[in-house]
């Protein structure tokens, strides 16, 4: 969405009001389980008025009225997310402030209205505007070079939920045949064109900047094509990923301290709760392997955890060797591996720290080593602990297991460096989503 005019920005203010309007109506119904009376809404009237003024204006200080587009609309939940945990603490001190003069204590009430009113707020941010005509596709020109620049286009014009339309593209790999006041400055002004995507790490922009940087009189936009590209596809373009790119991006570890520590903490938590549910199901797993070719029920499998150090990682035995010595699935390991019942005895190497349950899937020793040579900073996603399950594995299934696969794994890194980058508690709440959505529907690898 682009929020570029008055309008727009009215159109947002009102439907950021009502849902906390509504939220709070029905945050009344919950707590007295009945429609609230006229005496009890006007004594929330006047303080609940202020209250979400407040909030709005929070709302303003997080950047959810500036002009942005709908490319980065992935970035909106943990946005509001982290907005209406400062509008709760504003709340608690509001109130605390205001106890002696108001009748009213509504802690229950209150966190009731933050919970729903944080989920129509995003509802009505990704979808209430276009009702509203609050969204118009603008017209883009894209300036970069390579198959990156392709794809980007392509995915782009494609799709239209996106506000951007790539009208032209200039690829600066031949630069020196481009009629630039033709081909951009001319058509910016006849088109009126008003976003310039760019890919400002390309030695030859340096040649155009001086030219579009008059632009910005003209109130044109300009995005970098890398953090445009990041949004469409959820994964960083190796092409940008340099030396300086981990110093800008993930040098960096005293910012994740209290994410670290959260993340710790539920790792523990879940972990222990999973683990002792189930062992219910460790007997009926031992005897169908026992049953099966009477081989042992557990294995140990040498992986790359944190810091490149060698872990030892527990599951149900899943295969058996052959006579010939290759080794193949049991008749027991498919009907584990399908349910993903083989992996449950990891919830113990989670409770050790050796896992995490959000992370980029842990390796083979001898896949690392092969990985190291072939894909330039491989070994940074070694940087944090290895997970059950990661963003590489739930964005893309046709990953190698037991092989090498350069190619393949070049692009699982991508993503495992989108999330070393973005890693975050939403991150993690979204990956943990969508790997339960696949183990109900047995899908994936």
């Amino acid at each position: 969405m682009t929020i570029g005019s008055k309008r727009e920005r009215s159109i947002l203010f009102v439907g950021d009001l009502l849902s906390f309007v509504v939220a709070f109506w029905c945050a009344l119904v919950i707590r007295y389980v009945e429609f609230p009376s006229l005496a009890l809404l006007e004594a929330y009237l006047l303080p609940l008025s202020v209250l979400f003024l407040i909030w709005v204006f929070v709302f303003f200080i997080a950047g959810l009225y500036e002009r942005y587009t709908l490319v980065f609309r992935k970035r909106l939940p943990e946005t509001i997310l982290n907005a209406q945990i400062t509008n709760s603490l504003i709340a608690v001190v509001f109130f605390y402030i205001l106890a002696p003069y108001v009748a009213i204590a509504p802690k229950t009430i209150l966190g009731l209205q933050l919970i729903l009113s944080f989920s129509l707020v995003v509802v009505w941010r990704v979808y209430g505007p276009s009702v509203f005509g609050a969204r118009r596709q603008e017209s883009a020109i894209l300036i970069g070079a390579g198959e990156e620049m392709q794809n980007l286009k392509e995915a782009v014009n494609r799709n239209g939920r996106y506000n951007l339309s790539f009208v032209s593209s200039v690829d600066l790999s031949h630069i020196e045949q481009i009629d630039f006041k033709t081909e951009i400055i001319d058509r910016i002004y006849g088109e009126k064109i008003s976003t310039v995507v760019i890919d400002l790490r390309n030695e030859k922009a340096d040649l155009i900047l001086p030219a579009l940087y008059n632009l910005i009189f003209s109130k044109v936009r300009f995005l970098d094509m890398h953090k445009v590209y990041e949004e469409i596809f959820e994964r960083i373009p190796l092409s940008l990923v340099k030396y300086n790119w981990f110093l800008e991006n993930i040098s960096s570890t005293s910012s994740h301290l209290g994410y670290d520590i959260l993340k710790r903490t539920m790792d523990l938590v879940i972990a222990i709760m999973l683990g002792v549910v189930s062992l219910l199901l460790y007997p009926f797993v031992a005897l169908s392997i026992k049953f099966d070719d009477g081989g042992p029920v557990f294995i140990k499998q040498d992986r790359i955890g944190r810091n490149n150090v060698i872990v030892k990682i527990l599951k149900f035995r899943s295969m058996a060797a052959t006579p010939s010595g290759a080794r193949v699935i049991t008749h027991a390991g498919k009907f584990l591996r399908a349910l993903r019942i083989d992996e449950l005895p990891q919830l113990w190497n989670v409770i050790r720290g050796d896992l995490s349950l959000v992370g980029p899937r842990p390796e083979l020793p001898e896949l690392v080593k092969v990985y190291e040579k072939e894909i330039p900073y491989y070994n940074a996603r070694h940087l944090v602990t290895p997970g059950l399950s990661g963003w590489g594995q739930i964005k893309d299934y046709n990953v190698p297991r037991s092989t090498a696969d350069v190619d393949k794994t070049r692009t699982k890194l991508s993503y495992d460096l989108f999330y070393i980058k973005n890693r975050s508690f939403t991150l993690d709440l979204a990956i943990a989503l969508k790997t339960i959505k696949t183990l109900l529907s047995r899908s994936g690898n």
